[in-house]
């Protein structure tokens, strides 16, 4: 079929060629035979051709229909399998149908109670507007005392096993102090001579007054030098041994530091060791001039110390503000801020501190626990209960931190019910995405 029609696409072009054959009367009825002789060839081909190319269609068409219905039917098994997965829940999603929540998390009442979960109550309360800075713990005025040398000589402690941290009482040992080896001598041997020397002087002066030998200006200088004797000597009768003068505690604490060794040759006055009861304390804050007009607005402060991940409330620890600052020192541009609290037994004093300052207290305002927010990618969540095993992960806005609370702008209303604790486990649960089979969970 597709030859003949290649053969009348060739006699057509030869009927256009007619037009250049010279028309004579000789050839006109040869011409006339065969242009109607090619008019029938042409007809008869236009059929052939118009029902092959019906044939060829139809069977394409046919064809085409037959993939059409194999793809309807492929598409509509999967079509059934899709809306049957549709009921199944993947992971705690649930698809909002029929009152269930979206993208609820499964977390039975089981794995709660192991992991210790708990979970407040979303109540607008009072949040203090908060100064972050840093700052520095420090023994209080009158809560230590320096020991100092009361005479020149050697240093032997008298346990040689006392160190940083060491408890000591009112009146205990702390050192002696022996000049015996050296060549100047040990002077407390020295001032009990030089009293019992003066004493016997004077004693003599006394009877040679009364009988006019001596001059009354000749006893009062005798007299003044064994007053001077006897008031060296016993400032040390009291504490000299056999083995040199004893250095003893002023009162009963904890050895905080020493500033000699053992062996070592010190002179009166110098610091040996310093003392401290450790019983109250303070904290000194270090805020930015930034802050220099809300400073006089500060009530209290929390703070967290680097070596703990415990928040302490000066609240609970009868504290209170000692003075703030009224200029900046030449060498920084921080004013400081002072408060004086209980030691409970566990804040380390010298250490370094986080600080937050609490100043103007503000009403309504919503809070969670610090604890309650993670973080991903820069946003900032919390997990809501939704009800006794499921959970839902909630955006929030943040606002400032006390170190213990934190204030949360948007995200949350009252009512709502937030994870304080097993914040985690719940987090695990929700990328996890592992539901039980059978699973039916309604609200």
């Amino acid at each position: 079929m597709k030859r003949a029609c290649e053969v009348l696409t060739h006699r057509i072009n030869i009927i256009s060629e007619f037009p250049r054959i010279p028309l004579n009367i000789n050839n006109y009825n040869e011409i006339k035979s065969y242009i109607l002789g090619l008019f029938i060839v042409i007809a008869i081909l236009f059929s052939g051709c118009n029902s092959g190319n019906k044939n060829q269609k139809s069977g394409a068409e046919h064809a085409h229909e037959h993939l059409d219905r194999k793809g309807h039917d492929h598409d509509h098994e999967h079509d059934h399998e899709h809306s049957a997965g549709d009921g199944h829940n993947h992971g705690g999603e649930t698809s909002g149908n029929d009152g269930e929540f979206v993208d609820e998390i499964h977390f039975t009442r089981q794995q709660a109670e192991a992991v210790g979960l708990q979970v407040e109550k979303v109540t607008p309360g009072t949040f203090s507007y908060v100064i972050k800075t840093s700052g520095q713990i420090q023994a209080a005025q009158g809560d230590e005392v320096v020991i100092a040398a009361t005479s020149n000589g050697i240093i032997s402690f008298t346990n040689p096993s006392i160190t940083d941290g060491s408890p000591v009482g009112v009146g205990q040992s702390v050192v002696t102090i022996s000049a015996k080896e050296l060549l100047e001598g040990d002077p407390a041997a020295k001032a009990k001579i030089e009293f019992e020397t003066a004493q016997k002087e004077f004693q003599r002066a006394e009877l040679l007054v009364k009988d006019q030998i001596i001059s009354t200006k000749e006893f009062e200088q005798a007299r003044l030098r064994y007053e001077t004797a006897k008031t060296a000597y016993n400032a040390q009768a009291s504490n000299m041994t056999a083995n040199g003068v004893r250095v003893t505690s002023p009162i009963s604490g904890y050895i905080k530091n020493t500033w000699v060794a053992q062996g070592e040759y010190v002179s009166v006055g110098q610091p040996i060791a310093t003392v401290s009861q450790n019983k109250r304390l303070q904290l000194r804050a270090e805020v930015s001039e930034n802050h220099y007009k809300t400073v006089k607005n500060i009530i209290s402060a929390h703070f967290k110390p680097a070596y703990d991940n415990m928040v302490y409330k000066l609240s609970d620890l009868n504290g209170r503000l000692l003075s703030f600052g009224k200029a900046s020192g030449q060498q920084s541009f921080y004013i400081p801020v002072t408060f004086e609290f209980d030691n409970i037994g566990d804040i380390l004093p010298g250490s370094f501190t986080e600080v937050f300052l609490l100043a103007h207290p503000q009403d309504d305002v919503i809070s969670v626990p610090v604890s309650s927010v993670t973080e991903e990618q820069g946003l900032y969540f919390v997990y809501l209960q939704l009800d006794e095993e499921g959970y839902k992960k909630q955006e929030v806005n943040l606002g400032q931190s006390d170190g213990e609370r934190i204030q949360i702008f948007s995200g949350l209303k009252e009512g709502d019910r937030v994870v304080t604790q097993g914040v985690y486990q719940v987090k695990l649960a929700a990328i996890s995405s592992v539901m039980p089979e059978g699973h039916s969970h309604s609200h």
